[in-house]
């Protein structure tokens, strides 16, 4: 009997001193070692970094910012892509899908902008009153994106991001001759057998800084004088960064609001949802965890909060990007918490503006090489898409992709081809991202009449297809 007790009791420790197995945690909730996350999450901001900072080089340039306002840009936009990147990968309540995403601005709004930036008394500040409308709207469509995916299948998506791609070609040419895209510049006006200080085109809003820079012309002789040649050129100025400097909400103005910049800003956001929503469901498959409409809201309302973050803090409108999805997919690493680590590199980069103002200084015929390879990549991606499509059963695909494309070319070709048309209607007429992506869902919705259920499977495929590019 005493036995029988003893063995029970050594039966008894056994059991409670045997280790209880704990649930297996998923690979994309998994903490790796600080060090490894430190790495992996650097490999993805440079991986990242030179489309991100593509933006405000661009839209800088082509509003002629002295080289410390577009450092300013780099850091604001760098920063709030860190603020966006944790919001969608940590989550907070009803946003963030949770999944191992990079946040950037998307290239599909830079051809707007530099409407918007052309237009007479928009700027900066027009530009960021649009973003923030755009991020608004993002809020109130993001529950309702599963009703027009339907408009938006493969052979529609594909013909915009391709367009995409030719149109932001011209910016690589133009930094490859050594100047940015736009009609911005400071010009000698000669009167009088003298010359005056260059002026802004009439109407024309830009920073008040940036007319000191034209003020600083030579009244004599109508040349840059050499003190701002020095600042203008090289890495001259570099000394009078600070090593650390917040990033401060609101820092070139308040936003201004216009009708047709907002409306074309809406525009650019429902075309990021749909190009997100594919990633979205991609990166499912690829980590193995389920995406379903609940998690798309998510994720298409920490693009739209991000959206409404960037336009707080003068930056812009922000996306999932797609070459980080392939990144994860390289690596076979698809833990969140490395685009966590990513985010917060993001964040105390956005924190140095000796680093901003390195950047910003590289001349733009360097520049002019990364943005061929790059803008050709955003074109590779769209022809990618492009070859997804069944061109046999959908005979009327070929149209929708011809004629679209021939409409996205009349601004490039012709740039007087609508000039009859008042200037408010610049930012979409003169656009051809714009006027390639109302062809291509009016003509689609024509010809085709893709139903939600091929559309979503098409999303799918598409995406698939971009984030290996």
């Amino acid at each position: 009997m005493s036995e029988a007790i003893q063995s029970g009791a050594i039966q008894g420790e056994a059991m409670q001193t045997e280790p209880v197995l704990s649930k297996p945690v998923h690979p994309v909730d998994e903490i790796l070692p600080l060090p490894k996350l430190f790495a992996l999450g650097l490999q993805h901001v440079l991986v990242m970094y030179a489309n991100a900072v593509a933006v405000p080089l661009i839209i800088g340039g082509a509003l002629h910012l002295p080289k410390d306002q577009m450092a300013m840009l780099i850091n604001a936009d760098l920063f709030a892509c860190g603020i966006a990147t944790l919001i969608q990968t940590v989550g907070f309540g009803p946003f963030g899908i949770r999944l191992p995403i990079i946040m950037g601005v998307t290239a599909v709004s830079i051809s707007p902008m530099l409407a918007m930036a052309a237009m007479p008394g928009v700027g900066l500040t027009g530009i960021y009153g649009a973003v923030l409308v755009g991020g608004i709207f993002g809020l109130c469509v993001a529950p309702f994106v599963k009703y027009v995916l339907r408009f938006f299948p493969a052979v529609v998506t594909g013909t915009i991001i391709t367009m995409i791609g030719v149109v932001l070609m011209r910016v690589g040419v133009n930094w490859a001759g050594g100047g940015a895209a736009g009609r911005f510049r400071c010009r000698r006006v000669s009167g009088g057998g003298r010359a005056r200080a260059c002026r802004d085109p009439p109407g024309d809003q830009i920073h008040p800084r940036v007319s000191a820079e034209c003020r600083g012309a030579d009244r004599h002789h109508g040349r840059i004088s050499p003190h701002h040649r020095a600042r203008l050129d090289g890495f001259s100025g570099i000394a009078e960064e600070p090593i650390v400097r917040v990033v401060m909400p609101l820092q070139f103005g308040m936003p201004q609001f216009f009708l047709i910049p907002s409306l074309t800003m809406c525009l650019v956001v429902m075309i990021v949802f749909i190009e997100a929503t594919g990633m979205f469901l991609a990166l499912g498959a690829m980590t193995g965890r389920k995406v379903d409409a609940d998690d798309v809201k998510r994720g298409l309302r920490a693009d739209s909060l991000g959206t409404v973050i960037g336009a707080i803090f003068n930056t812009f409108p922000y996306v999932s990007y797609s070459q980080n999805i392939g990144l994860v997919g390289v690596t076979g690493v698809y833990s969140r918490w490395v685009c966590v680590a990513g985010g917060v590199i993001m964040l105390v980069l956005g924190l140095i503006p000796k680093l901003a103002f390195i950047v910003a200084s590289v001349p733009q015929c360097v520049l002019g090489g990364a943005g061929f390879i790059m803008f050709g990549m955003v074109a590779a991606t769209g022809i990618k898409i492009l070859a997804t499509v069944d061109y046999a059963n959908q005979r009327h695909s070929v149209l929708v992709v011809a004629i679209a494309i021939g409409f996205g070319l009349i601004p490039i070709v012709s740039p007087n081809f609508f000039h009859v048309f008042p200037d408010q209607l610049k930012p979409i007429f003169g656009d051809g991202i714009i006027l390639t992506s109302i062809a291509a869902v009016a003509l689609n919705a024509f010809f085709n009449r893709t139903s939600r259920e091929q559309a979503e499977a098409e999303t799918f495929v598409a995406a698939q297809a971009a984030e290996h590019i």
